[in-house]
């Protein structure tokens, strides 16, 4: 297992584990209708464009075609271990990966446009984008660079932050592993560092530190790799949500740092989010994407692969194991605004899938 990434990814789980948190599984087409399984009850697709060799993930209002191999590489490129995704206001898809080509940009369509970020190619993790007064920016985290970053969307520096002296919990910059970045409405930004100390550090818009809160444990006040982590703007009131990947649960706070509520067991390994309406989005590392309603309970699952994480030589997995409609190691999922999803995975040489939305 390279380090590039995941290097403290949770222990595997044994069949009794995996198999406890299963739901909703890939869905089948047939004649160019989908039929799934949700909640014990069929589901008739769109036959919206549909070949009857469609693969459709999902049900009701979250029904996907799957689209494999989207991203179309010019062969004298590749990608490394894909780990970040998101749509910028033009409607292009950036792709945050471990290659020279960091910030690899494409259309809607997938086509290669052009790649920007080559220093940050050790580092690429976490990428989170914010419109601010109008302009476009990107939050990085660059975890083995021990330093999160802001930039244009283009790739323009506007900042870069070390590790943050003032919480009192390192004793230099090597402790410091960030792994996503999460914004709040007031211009507030959080860092979770996922790989490092587990803590979350919250700084001013201005980039002032301002608290932390966390550490190693598995009580709620505590984190077990906080990998993800996200404002959550459904509700009437923002509140910071953290995905305690080795922990196994998600842990809502207010925008101090209180606690608020854990949610256990609906998910088994979370790494990010994204939202859409009531909906939370969730991949989890061991081989599925979750969609939570508002109430955070499961609405649907996409793609599960049952065992994923302990196929051979896992997340490298040999591409026959890669199979259509399954996810071997989903890292980070967006929803655009068409509303279709794209989801990147832990692989060393990338995978980039869109679900597109079947209306």
């Amino acid at each position: 297992m390279s380090d590039t990434d995941e290097s403290k990814a949770p222990e595997k789980p044994t069949r009794r584990q995996f198999l406890g948190s299963t739901g909703v599984a890939v869905l089948g087409a047939a004649a160019g209708i989908g039929l799934g399984v949700a909640g014990g009850a069929m589901i008739r697709g769109s036959r919206n464009t549909l070949s009857k060799d469609a693969i459709l993930l999902g049900c009701d209002e979250h029904l996907y075609e799957w689209q494999g191999d989207w991203a179309k590489l010019p062969k004298s490129k590749s990608f490394g271990y894909t780990q970040a995704v998101c749509e910028d206001g033009q409607g292009r898809i950036l792709i945050f990966n471990n290659s020279a080509d960091t910030v690899a940009v494409f259309d809607p369509d997938g086509a290669y446009m052009h790649s920007w970020g080559s220093e940050y190619e050790e580092g690429a993790h976490g990428m989170q984008r914010v419109v601010e007064n109008g302009e476009e920016f990107l939050y990085l985290a660059l975890t083995k660079q021990h330093k999160i970053a802001k930039t244009t969307v283009d790739g323009e520096l506007v900042w870069e932050l070390g590790y943050p002296r003032e919480a009192g919990v390192y004793f230099n910059e090597e402790g410091y592993l960030p792994t996503n970045i999460a914004i709040a409405p007031t211009g507030d930004f959080y860092v979770a560092d996922g790989y490092g100390q587990n803590y979350v550090h919250q700084y001013t818009h201005d980039a002032e530190y301002v608290r932390s809160w966390g550490g190693t444990g598995e009580d709620s006040t505590h984190f077990k790799q906080p990998h993800g982590i996200w404002v959550d703007t459904r509700g009437p009131v923002p509140m910071v949500v953290v995905a305690d990947r080795g922990n196994m649960r998600l842990v809502y706070y207010n925008l101090e740092g209180e606690l608020i509520r854990p949610y256990p067991y609906e998910v088994h390994t979370p790494c990010h989010f994204d939202q859409r309406g009531e909906f939370l989005l969730v991949p989890e590392l061991w081989g599925r994407v979750t969609i939570l309603d508002g109430n955070n309970k499961v609405y649907t699952r996409l793609g599960e692969y049952e065992g994923a994480a302990n196929l051979p030589d896992y997340p490298n997995v040999a591409p026959e194991l890669r199979l259509a409609g399954k996810f071997t190691s989903p890292h980070e999922c967006i929803w655009d605004r068409e509303g279709n999803i794209f989801c990147v995975e832990w692989i060393g040489d990338g995978r980039v899938t869109k679900l597109r939305h079947v209306t």
